[in-house]
């Protein structure tokens, strides 16, 4: 019998649903926090992660949870026409629903009312996933940029041009704009999605973003606030 994985803690971000987070961790600079679960919430165990750059999260798609599996995925970035194994991706619906994403740990408070909070840069989590495990990535084992990305490395540069008119840019809180279009320039739509008058949608840190894509050309067509979340570590 297989052992059962602990939710460790949840992490914070401004993604309130799955559609326009980035397809890969480290494309487009984010900011959340990660709030531990109160079982876990001893400072202890995160003694000594101040003096590491960056970690590993092991994390669950809580969103795209499935009985059944199917053995081939059509990857986003091929267009969704062609298949490959699900074990030659990094599809979201996989036998077990368990992403690995690397992140950036750019500060840790260890003692507040809700326990440790780290607080880092890089994720394409949602809102509230919950987390397994948080390990320290160690450079000297964890990189190797001479390896062989298959497909991944024929579409890493895929990018669109954001046109973001200045009056709805204003509409964006300024600490998240060069988030924002960074994460619009990578194509958040769905890969199937080609029809030029259609419009999209997506949600980012209290905003509604309204856009439409011909070609390689994103042109933003609205923005306006969502209702506010409540501040998760108000009083922290």
């Amino acid at each position: 019998m297989g052992a059962t994985l602990k939710i460790i803690a949840r992490i914070h971000t401004d993604f309130p649903s799955k559609f326009g987070i980035p397809r890969q961790s480290g494309l487009a600079d984010t900011h959340g926090f990660i709030i531990f679960e109160p079982k876990f919430r001893n400072p202890d165990s995160i003694k000594g992660i101040e003096e590491y750059s960056r970690l590993w999260l092991l994390w669950e798609f809580s969103e795209n949870k499935r009985e059944a599996w199917n053995p081939m995925v059509r990857p986003p970035r091929l267009g969704g026409n062609k298949r490959v194994g699900v074990f030659a991706s990094r599809s979201p619906f996989r036998p077990n629903p368990i992403g690995l994403s690397c992140v950036e740990l750019e500060r840790v408070e260890a003692e507040t009312p809700k326990g440790p909070i780290l607080y880092i840069k890089g994720a394409d989590l949602m809102d509230g996933t919950p987390i397994y495990d948080i390990k320290p990535y160690l450079p000297y084992v964890d990189a190797y940029p001479q390896a062989e990305a298959g497909f991944a490395d024929r579409v890493r540069d895929y990018c669109l041009t954001v046109e973001f008119p200045e009056e709805l840019l204003k509409r964006v809180p300024a600490e998240k704009r060069e988030a924002l279009r960074q994460i619009l320039a990578q194509d958040p739509r769905p890969s199937y999605q080609e029809d030029p008058e259609r419009m999209y949608g997506m949600e980012y840190a209290g905003v509604e973003i309204r856009f439409q894509v011909e070609e390689r050309r994103l042109a933003v067509r609205d923005v306006y606030a969502k209702a506010d979340r409540q501040d998760i570590v108000s009083g922290v």
